[in-house]
C-alpha cells in the first residue's frame, strides 16, 4: 500500500516475520494502529477476500492461508518520506470473517497486540530473594530475546533491598502482570515499544518518557501554518492526589507524607498543585506487608506522580501527509498556537494511526500536569 510520499510494508510469518506476498498487499483495505502510553498496543489489518478460482472453492484463500494463523508474527513498517519507521512489531490474536452478500465486499479482518502478548500467557509463581526491581526485570525479559527485545531499564531513585531472614516478595501471575506490578510501585510504567529496527522492541521500563527532543510541533490556528485538523483541551481540577499515611522504620512507626509530584523535567509553569487551592488526599495503601520505610515513601510518590501525569490532557486529529511526518507516542511534542496556558511541550501518551489508500490519519492524546508553556515560543 503506497501514498504519494509514503509507503507501507507488511512482513508477517511463524517466528520471523517476512515480506508478505503481493497477493496479501493487494487485498489489504485498510491499516490501524493503536500505541498506548499503559498497557498493550494493538493492531487491525482488514482484507477484501473472496473466491476467485477452483482453488477457493473449499475456503477463501487469504482464510486458509497459514501466514495469517493465530499468534502468527506481523511487523508494519511504514516509509514516509524515504525513511523507513517501524510502526508495529506484535502477533495476531483474533480474526474475524464478514461474508457479504454482494460480489467483492467480503472482508478478513486480522487483529492483533504487540510482542507483550507472550509474557501475558502463562502463570508462574515469583520467587526473588534478596533482589530489587532492576535485576529481577532483566532477568524476566532475557526469557523472551527471540522477540528482539532490548532492555531499557531506569532504577527507581529508591530500592529497599528484601532481606531474605525478614521476606521474600512472592508474586503470583504472569510475567506481564509482574512487570506492570513493580512498575505501578514507583508510578512507573511498563511499555514494549517497536524498533528502532525491524524485528527488534526495546521493553522499556521506567518512568514516563519527557526526555529527548520534542517533534515536529502540532500548530493550530494558524493559518496556513496549522497542521491540525482537530484539538481540544480539557483540564481535570481533581486528578491531584497527595498521600499521607504510616510505616514502620526504626522500630517505630513513622509519617509518610507527598507535598509535590517529582516527575522531572517539569512541562508546565502552573503545576496542578500550585494552581489548585485545593487537592485530594488519599490514605497509603498496597504496601507489602514487612516492607520497610523506603518502600512505602516510594508508593506513596509514585501514586502522586501518576495523579498528576493527566492534568492537562488534550486530544485531536491531524492528516500525516499534512503534518509530515509520523507522531510517535510515548515521547515529547509541541503545541503552539492554542494561547500560553496550553502552549508548550507535553507528552504524547496514545496515537491511532489509520491507513486506507489515499488517506492516512492520526488521533492521538497529549498529557502534562499542568497549565502555562515554560517558554515564550515554541520551535515549529
Amino acid at each position: 500500500m503506497s501514498l504519494l510520499g509514503l509507503n507501507l510494508t507488511l512482513l508477517v510469518g511463524p517466528s520471523v516475520a517476512v515480506p508478505a506476498p503481493a497477493s496479501f498487499m493487494e487485498a489489504l483495505q485498510s491499516v490501524e494502529v493503536t500505541h498506548n502510553e499503559e498497557g498493550r498496543s494493538g493492531f487491525q489489518l482488514t482484507f477484501g477476500v473472496g473466491r476467485s478460482g477452483p482453488l477457493d472453492l473449499l475456503e477463501y484463500g487469504l482464510v486458509a492461508h497459514p501466514l495469517l494463523r493465530p499468534m502468527n508474527r506481523v511487523v508494519l513498517v511504514v516509509t514516509f518520506n524515504v525513511v523507513p519507521q517501524v510502526l508495529f512489531d506484535g502477533v495476531i490474536t483474533h480474526r474475524t470473517l464478514n461474508p457479504a452478500q454482494q460480489p467483492g465486499t467480503s472482508t478478513l479482518t486480522v487483529t492483533g497486540e504487540d510482542v507483550s502478548t507472550v509474557m501475558d500467557m502463562d502463570q508462574k509463581v515469583h520467587e526473588h530473594p534478596a533482589q530489587v526491581e532492576p535485576i529481577i526485570i532483566a532477568q524476566l525479559l532475557l526469557s523472551y530475546a527471540q522477540y528482539g527485545l532490548v532492555p531499557a531499564i531506569i532504577p527507581p531513585p529508591s530500592l529497599d533491598v528484601p532481606l531474605p531472614v525478614y521476606r521474600t516478595p512472592v508474586f503470583r501471575g504472569t510475567d506481564y502482570a509482574y512487570l506492570q506490578s513493580m512498575a505501578e510501585r514507583y508510578g512507573y510504567v511498563f511499555q514494549v515499544t517497536p524498533g528502532p529496527a525491524p524485528l527488534m522492541n526495546t521493553a522499556y521500563w521506567g518512568p514516563p518518557n519527557r526526555l529527548g527532543v520534542p517533534q515536529r510541533a502540532l500548530s493550530v490556528n494558524m493559518g496556513p501554518q496549522s497542521n491540525v485538523d482537530s484539538l481540544n483541551f480539557q483540564y481535570n481540577a481533581l486528578g491531584t492526589t497527595l498521600v499521607r499515611g504510616k510505616a514502620m522504620a526504626f522500630g517505630r512507626s513513622l509519617p509518610v507524607q507527598t507535598f509535590a509530584s517529582l516527575r522531572m523535567p517539569p512541562l508546565a509553569s502552573q503545576p496542578a498543585l500550585v494552581s489548585q487551592a485545593r487537592v485530594r488526599t488519599s490514605l497509603l495503601e498496597d504496601v507489602p506487608d514487612g516492607a520497610g520505610y523506603i518502600a512505602a515513601f516510594s508508593r506513596a510518590q509514585g501514586q502522586t506522580d501518576s495523579s498528576t501525569d493527566q492534568v492537562l490532557t488534550g486530544t485531536g486529529e491531524l492528516d500525516a501527509m499534512r503534518y509530515g511526518d509520523l507522531l510517535r507516542p510515548r515521547s515529547l511534542v509541541g503545541v503552539r498556537g492554542a494561547g500560553f496556558g496550553h502552549d508548550g511541550i507535553y507528552c504524547v501518551r496514545n496515537v491511532t494511526h489509520s491507513i486506507r489508500p489515499g488517506e492516512y490519519k492520526q488521533r492521538f492524546t497529549l498529557a502534562r500536569e499542568g497549565l502555562g508553556a515554560l517558554t515564550p515560543v515554541v520551535p515549529p
